[in-house]
């Protein structure tokens, strides 16, 4: 499989709104959405290989939120973390903190050239698998 350190997809869009909680459940009965308290996951499918799942999460967040700069943060899906903060820190790129390692995957924060915040993510999809599935049937 192809490791070149690059973005591979989108992994999330993120919103600050005034409150989050009915936003959230706004989308869930307007739109058939199956949400939890993180926001709402979407299953999809590999570009590279169609047999593999993979998720995009959408989240709301409070106006007060100092998680992102903004009102919007997308979260890029990437492989090869590592690599290409290397990649970005030699190019200049502004990285705002250490690659951080849950069980679900690898995240880092870098800065475009406009100063936006954007999220990376090397994700362990296999580990949302359960999650979607419950929420689907919710």
């Amino acid at each position: 499989m192809d490791k070149e350190p690059k973005i591979i997809g989108v992994g999330g869009v993120f919103f600050k709104c005034k409150n989050p909680e009915k936003t959230r459940k706004w989308y869930g009965e307007q739109f058939g959405l199956a949400t939890n308290d993180y926001g709402i996951l979407f299953q999809t499918r590999s570009a590279i290989d169609s047999n593999k799942k993979q998720y995009l999460q959408w989240s709301t967040f409070s106006k007060k939120s100092t998680y992102m700069e903004g009102d919007f943060m997308i979260n890029y899906r990437v492989q090869n973390i590592e690599g290409l903060i290397k990649k970005l820190r030699d190019s200049g790129v502004t990285i705002l903190d250490e690659i951080e390692t849950y069980d679900y995957g690898k995240f880092v924060h870098v800065l475009d050239p406009e100063g936006n915040k954007l999220e990376l993510w090397e994700p362990i999809d296999e580990v949302f698998t359960a999650q979607y599935e419950h929420d689907a049937n919710y």
